[in-house]
This record gives C-alpha cells, sequence and structure tokens, in this order.
C-alpha cells in the first residue's frame, strides 16, 4: 500500500505488525535509507569492480594505504559489563519458540539471526521483529499446539541482533521508488523500537556484522550508527558490534575494520562456513583455488589456521574479543553413540579455539553449550576473557591467507553427492520458509549451503577429476542432482521440489555465477 513521504508498504500489517511497522518506525527507516542507501549501492558496486580484477588475476594484500592504522597503538571502546564473557554463544532464527529456547539455554549470548539461517520472508522478517521486542522486554511466551509452554527463565543470554548483509534488499519497502537494504530495514527496526529499553534493562543494543568485504563498509556501519544514536539521543557508543570477518578479503583488513567501528565495536568473529564459500567465490577463476571436499576443509588446513590465528591477535592487539566458529552438531536422541562421537569432535574444536586464544565460540543447539562452556571454562576458570593473550607469536603473511593447499585432498563422487543433497535439500527449506534446517544431524543455514553450490560450480569449470579420473562436468552434476530430486522428493513430499531444483541448478552450475544463492531464491518467496 502507498504512504505518505515516499514510503511504500508492498506485505500486510496483520496481527501484531501493526506495533513494529508503525508511522515513526518506517520513517526512521526511510531517512535511514535516503542518507546511506547511495553509498551501499556504490559499494556494493565497488565489490563488482574488485571481483573483475580478481577474475584477471589480482591477488589481495594488506593495504599499503593503511599501513599506518596497522602499526599505531589504538584499541576499540571497552565492553559493556554483559558482554564481557562470551565464552559460549548460541545462534539461531528469530522463531518465536527457537528464540526462548536459545535464551534459555545457558549459553552467555543469543544471537538472534534475521540474516543466514532466516528466509527473508515478510511473515518472517516482521514476526522477528516482534520476538524481538517481547524479548527485550522479558514477554516472550509460547503455548505450542501440544500445549507445552514456553517462557525466559530468570536468567537469560544477551540478546545480539544480525541484520541482513549489505547485498540484500527488502522488496516490501519502498522509499522513493526503491526498495530499501535489508541491512538498514532489519537494524532500523530493531534500534528504534528497543535500543531505549535495552539500556533501561541495563543492556545495550548489540549488533553482528555480516558479510563484510572491507573497511569502507565498515565505515559506513559506523557512520549509520553514529546516526541513529544521535537521531534517538542517546551517547555515541552506546551501540556495540561484532564482525563477522567471513570473506577472503575483510581477512586482510582486521585491523582497518576495527578501526572504522572502533567506538562501537566489540570484537570479531570467525565465521567459517562462509569464509570458505568466500574463498571459492573470489577465486572462481583461478584453477590454483579448487577446493577439495568440503568434509576435507577442516579448521587446521594452512590457509584457516592462518586466517584464525591473525584474528585473535588483530582483537587482542586492540582490546576486542575474539569469536570462535560454529559448531552446528544438532544431537540425537536416536543414536547415543553417534552423540558420543560428535561431542568428542565438538570438544576438540572447542578445546582448539579456547588453546589459540579465542574468548567465545558458537554453538548451534542447546544441548551443546555445556560440552563447548566446559572446553571455555578449562582455560579462563574465573576469568570473562583472555584479552590479556596476545599471541605475540604469531606473524601471518598474505601468502599464508591465500595458501589453499589441504594435505592428502581429493574431491570424491561421495562429496558431488553431498553437496548436491545438502545444497538441494537446504534450497528447497529455504524456499519454504525455513532457513536454519536440520539436515543430516547437522544445522545447515545459507552459508553451507554456499560452499555446496559454489564448490560443484567450481569443480565444473574446471573439469577437475573425481578420485577415480572420472571428469566434473555438467552433465555428471545434472544427472546427480536429478537423482537426489526424485529421492528428496519421495522422502520429504509437500517441499517446493521443482522451484528448489531450479534454484540450485542456476547457482552450482556454469557459466554465469550468483553471488549469493538467496538473491535468485528471493525471487520465489512471498
Amino acid at each position: 500500500m502507498g504512504g505518505a513521504d515516499g514510503i511504500e508498504l508492498g506485505g500486510p500489517v496483520e496481527g501484531r505488525a501493526g506495533e513494529i511497522l508503525t508511522p515513526s518506525a518506517l520513517a526512521f527507516v526511510a531517512d535511514l535509507h535516503r542518507e546511506f542507501d547511495p553509498r551501499r549501492r556504490e559499494l556494493l558496486r565497488a565489490r563488482a569492480d574488485r571481483q573483475a580484477r580478481l577474475d584477471a588475476g589480482e591477488r589481495p594484500a594488506f593495504l599499503e594505504a593503511t599501513r599506518g592504522v596497522r602499526a599505531d597503538e589504538w584499541r576499540v571502546g571497552s565492553a559493556p559489563s554483559d558482554l564481557r564473557d562470551r565464552r559460549v554463544e548460541i545462534t539461531g532464527p528469530t522463531d518465536r519458540k527457537m528464540m526462548i529456547n536459545a535464551l534459555n539455554s545457558g549459553a552467555r549470548c543469543f544471537m538472534a539471526d534475521l540474516e543466514d539461517a532466516t528466509t527473508p520472508t515478510w511473515s518472517n522478517v516482521v514476526s522477528g521483529q516482534v520476538n524481538l521486542a517481547d524479548a527485550v522486554r522479558r514477554t516472550i511466551e509460547l503455548t505450542a499446539p501440544d500445549g507445552r509452554e514456553y517462557r525466559l527463565a530468570d536468567r537469560t543470554a544477551t540478546l545480539i541482533v544480525r541484520p541482513r548483509g549489505w547485498h540484500l534488499d527488502e522488496r516490501h519497502l519502498l522509499v522513493d521508488g526503491r526498495a530499501v537494504s535489508g541491512s538498514l530495514f532489519d537494524f532500523g527496526l530493531a534500534f528504534v523500537h528497543n535500543a531505549r529499553e535495552q539500556l533501561d534493562r541495563g543492556s545495550g543494543p548489540y549488533f553482528y556484522l555480516p558479510k563484510l568485504e572491507n573497511h569502507l563498509e565498515a565505515r559506513l556501519w559506523n557512520d549509520v550508527f553514529s546516526w541513529a544514536q544521535d537521531r534517538v539521543g542517546i551517547d555515541r557508543g552506546t551501540i556495540r558490534a561484532t564482525i563477522l570477518i567471513e570473506t577472503i578479503l575483510a581477512a586482510f583488513e582486521m585491523d582497518e575494520i576495527l578501526f572504522e567501528l572502533r567506538e562501537h565495536a566489540a570484537g570479531l568473529n570467525a565465521g567459517r562456513w562462509d569464509y570458505i564459500f568466500s574463498v571459492i567465490k573470489k577465486f572462481r577463476s583461478d584453477p590454483a583455488f579448487v577446493l577439495p571436499d568440503r568434509s576435507q576443509i577442516t579448521m587446521t588446513v594452512p590457509f584457516m589456521r592462518a586466517y584464525t590465528e591473525l584474528l585473535v591477535r588483530t582483537c587482542h592487539r586492540r582490546g576486542a574479543h575474539a569469536m570462535g566458529g560454529m559448531a552446528a552438531f544438532i544431537p540425537s536422541r536416536r543414536d547415543p553413540e553417534a552423540n558420543a562421537i560428535a561431542l568428542a569432535k565438538v570438544a576438540e574444536d572447542k578445546a582448539r579455539e579456547s588453546g589459540d586464544g579465542f574468548d567465545g565460540t558458537w554453538v548451534a543447539h542447546p544441548d551443546l553449550v555445556e560440552t563447548a562452556t566446559a572446553e571455555f571454562d578449562g582455560v579462563l576458570g574465573e576469568r570473562p576473557n583472555q584479552l590479556d593473550r596476545l599471541r605475540e607469536d604469531v606473524e601471518i603473511e598474505a601468502e599464508q591467507l591465500l595458501d589453499v593447499r589441504v594435505p592428502d585432498g581429493t574431491i570424491t563422487s561421495a562429496g558431488v553427492d553431498a553437496d548436491v543433497s545438502v545444497g538441494l535439500r537446504y534450497v528447497a527449506s529455504w524456499l519454504s520458509g525455513v532457513g536454519a534446517a536440520a539436515i543430516d544431524d547437522l544445522m545447515e543455514d545459507a552459508a553451507t549451503a554456499e560452499i555446496s553450490r559454489s564448490q560443484l560450480w567450481q569443480w565444473v569449470r574446471h573439469g577437475v577429476p573425481l578420485d577415480d579420473g572420472e571428469p566434473v562436468t555438467d552433465a555428471l552434476v545434472r544427472d546427480r542432482i536429478a537423482s537426489a530430486f526424485e529421492r528428496h522428493r519421495a522422502d520429504l513430499p509437500g517441499f517446493p521440489w521443482e522451484d528448489a531444483r531450479s534454484v540450485f541448478e542456476r547457482v552450482a552450475l556454469p557459466p554465469g555465477f550468483e553471488e549469493f544463492l538467496t538473491l535468485p531464491a528471493y525471487e520465489l518467496v512471498d
């Protein structure tokens, strides 16, 4: 429906949506759009220009122009009291039941995810904002169809919100005839409705920032934060943001990203799955960057090890928290033996992170909180973090961040099938409105599906051989997709399999490379 002052709302305002989509809140988002969307679009054009240079053979390096930022001694602002101990954070979508369970999980923080774990249907994004507002006010509750009741415990996790990345639009809200940024929509509504309430309750407006590729994109966020705080009359620096280092280009600008956001920065996070996807995407035209099966790309291979060690050193030098990666295992009550093996792997992963100096880590399921916490307790004890561990022993060169060798890495027929199966099922789930999908005892979100489809694209593009000598071709992948399509359609009726197959083939096969699978998928949801 059309509105005054150039604001046009394209989605229905039903139920409690009117509490979120108020005239003043929409005006706040519209003003954010008018102030910052031109810069956002300019930065997205710069991404495309950079990709063209990478396709032509350019290799990233630490920036000469910002050498002084890396050399100078400066620190980010001190963390507020409820962000000093982040030893385990749980993540998940803004579904009402999941939010209550996550807040009650025993984790120190909960990242409510409006990005990779949420399909951005109009219903999802608006109900997610309703749930955020209720969670802040501690009124969030639910009576399930089976009569079970869900309410907040006396002690809950600190709430952190992840808005969508700069590349995504919110097509249901037009300002002056143009769709607003999904980032500004998500941030604007969460901030304008909740910031003062959070401060009154002894917390604050805390955010995770996804998919940044360079310090100029961080500067845009910093200016958004300053503008928003000025607009509502709260002190600059009240907002605190943790930046996900989940692109290979951002890894070369960690210092610069923290510097741009230093008044608002809380830390950096090792977004491991998107990082792997980014390496494939950015160097998709270079056969030297072909990676093996996803299961073989562990956190100990050279490029992943260099990235995480540099992250810890950078953060602690600047007084910022270093947050580790996701444990996505979903415990099953059907198979205790498999659970024990998986939990041992989770413990090993978290022991490595805590031993390397990370201040905290991520889990995707409440049943992993205890295991992850135990590993960090063993290193931290009663200390809230290990910011004093400076990791001055770490010296990382550009070549190490680009060293994608995987010892004994292979590309296998089973790896092709796994990528097809996971990717196809995830897209079907996403198109059904569920952005965090339980697949093969793992919580998959858009990041892991991106690895699956980009690996297939890369393998076909370069005609790589499988370990048995058969080349990976367009025909081979299409045949595997067709087989998986028939199998999953029979096992899981009711999903939009035809659309899922169409989208998956579009994003998983050359010649064109879609920058994000969610862009064509978004065309098919309401």
